[in-house]
Formats: structure tokens, C-alpha cells, sequence
């Protein structure tokens, strides 16, 4: 069966691997264009994405993601450009956020929808550190200018949820769309140890 991924992003397609060994890229070049509803547009933009190249690609299966940072009163996505990536690093440093990443998964008629949502607290970042966070260009292409992946900065001081929601794409939430789509999926925790304690794992109790 063939399956697409609806992003250019190299975060995506390397989580994306995890649980599949055959995938193709087609970037679905979709405006990302938030209106203050965290979770309404990562829904909506997740699926804009899947559905934009699912047209283009005629019985494939394709999988959509949006990621949006959110403060409680603002949403955060990827910055226009430097200034904007300190900017956004200022505003959230040692504060608690929600990041949003919407999933999608379309095929055919069929259209599947899912939400994953985890708490993260930025690390208190000094001044010098976010320069030269933004210096090396990392921060240009990720919602809310960090990754919590850049362990070396550090980025992040506490998670509560999914690791690879934050990263991008929430891999148990993700193989769950896709097992109902009928593509069969690896189980992320033998690729990610992080998966094994996730708390979107089928059978993990809430903490």
C-alpha cells in the first residue's frame, strides 16, 4: 500500500520510519495560518495537508501533521525569521506551554483525524543562549522556535505527554490512524525507547 507523507519536515519522515519501512514525501505546501484555536487549527491544518496531496496522489494513503505552540493566550508557529525566533524564545522561557500536534490520515473517501496534547516548560534560557540558539539557524523551521530534541542548548526543563508529539508526530496516536486505514504498522517503542513509557501507549494507566 502506498503511503505518503503530507511534510518536508526531516523530524517527521525520521519518527515516520519508525513505524514504517516503505513511505514516500510529497510536501503539501499548505498555508499555515492560525486563528487562536490551538487545537481547532492543528486539527484543521493536519488535515488540509492530507487532503492537498491526496489529491494529487490517487489511492494512496496519506498522512498529515501540524504542530502549534500555545501560551494560554497566544499560538506560536514557525518564525518568519531570526528576530521572530528570539522574539518567541523570550516569551516562553521558563514558562509552561501546550504544544498541539494534529495528525491526519486520508484515503480515498476514508478520513481520520487525531490530537495529541503535552505540557512543556521551557528552560530559563539566558539571553546569550537564545543568540546563539538562533545564531545556528535550528529554531527557523520549528513551532515556537525550539526543539526538544537540541538536548546540547538545553531547550526543555519539564514534559508531561508525548515526546514525539512535541517533535512532531505522536507515533502511538499516528499508528493507531493508520492501523484503521489498513496499513500495518511497527511498534514505535522497539525503535524509540522513549515510546515505552509514552503515555499515549495502549494499556499505559494515566500517572
Amino acid at each position: 500500500m502506498r503511503v505518503i507523507l503530507a511534510s518536508a519536515s526531516p523530524r517527521r519522515r525520521e519518527l515516520l520510519g519508525a513505524l514504517l519501512s516503505d513511505f514516500e514525501v510529497i510536501p503539501s505546501h499548505v498555508p499555515e495560518e492560525a486563528t487562536g484555536d490551538p487545537a481547532g487549527d492543528a486539527r484543521r491544518l493536519a488535515l488540509a495537508k492530507a487532503r492537498a496531496v491526496a489529491a494529487l496522489a490517487c489511492g494512496a494513503v496519506v498522512v498529515g501533521a501540524d504542530t502549534i505552540v500555545h501560551d494560554g493566550q497566544r499560538s506560536y508557529g514557525k518564525p518568519a525569521d531570526a528576530g521572530e525566533a528570539a522574539r518567541m524564545l523570550r516569551a516562553l522561557r521558563g514558562r509552561e506551554h501546550s504544544v498541539y500536534t494534529g495528525l491526519a490520515v486520508v484515503a480515498g473517501g476514508l478520513e481520520l483525524a487525531g490530537l495529541s496534547v503535552s505540557q512543556v516548560r521551557l528552560a530559563a534560557l539566558t539571553v546569550e543562549q537564545i543568540d546563539a540558539y538562533v545564531a545556528s539557524g535550528r529554531p527557523l523551521d520549528k513551532a515556537g522556535a525550539y526543539a526538544i530534541q537540541d538536548e546540547d542548548v538545553p531547550t526543555v526543563a519539564g514534559l508531561e505527554g508525548c515526546y514525539c508529539a512535541v517533535v512532531g508526530l505522536p507515533l502511538w496516536n499516528l499508528a493507531r490512524l493508520l492501523e484503521a486505514a489498513g496499513v500495518s504498522c511497527r511498534e514505535p517503542a522497539a525503535w524509540y525507547a522513549r515510546c515505552k513509557a509514552c503515555p499515549e501507549r495502549p494499556g499505559t494507566s494515566p500517572a
